[in-house]
């Protein structure tokens, strides 16, 4: 059961980079919640894959060297949507059609990845934590950072271009 939660129904086995592919399989998901019970459904979903994910982390890799395996990415999906909290809730907030806010949903991914990937300031910090706590922190606070991006720029759209 903790292989199946951390790898996100095994997903983090796709190779190259399967960082990439749990965000990516978050995305449909998240739509899916959203969809199905409303924009508090992705935060309660977000809760969910947090604790869960700390719980089996922190299963999958004891004893082990390695902390963070390239497979655990159910850090990328709790991560990813939270990159995408200010899509959802703009598309509630305007009753939109929430596949009509698509570059929103570009944006949170390029965004999420990015700052996963690069690992500046505090990301990094929590990502040298080690343990479950650092695996699942680093994702959180490039989805946070990620959010904060993807509305300085529908900010900039809707402001400048519209």
């Amino acid at each position: 059961m903790t292989r199946l939660i951390a790898t996100f129904f095994y997903v983090g086995h796709l190779r190259p980079a399967p960082g990439t592919w749990g965000s990516l399989a978050a995305l449909p998901v998240a739509w899916a919640l959203v969809m199905l019970a409303g924009p508090w459904a992705l935060v309660a979903g977000i809760v969910l894959a947090y604790g869960l994910g700390h719980w089996a982390t922190g299963v999958q890799t004891a004893g082990k060297a390695d902390h963070d395996p390239s497979e655990i990415v159910i850090d990328e999906v709790s991560g990813q949507w939270i990159a995408l909290l200010p899509v959802v809730f703009g598309a509630a907030a305007r009753d939109a059609d929430l596949l009509a806010l698509w570059p929103g949903w570009v944006a949170a991914f390029v965004l999420f990845r990015l700052f996963d990937i690069t690992k500046w300031g505090p990301i990094g910090w929590a990502d040298r934590m080690h343990g479950p706590t650092g695996v699942m922190l680093d994702d959180v606070i490039a989805g946070a950072f990620a959010a904060i991006g993807v509305v300085a720029l529908a900010a900039l759209f809707h402001l400048v271009l519209l």
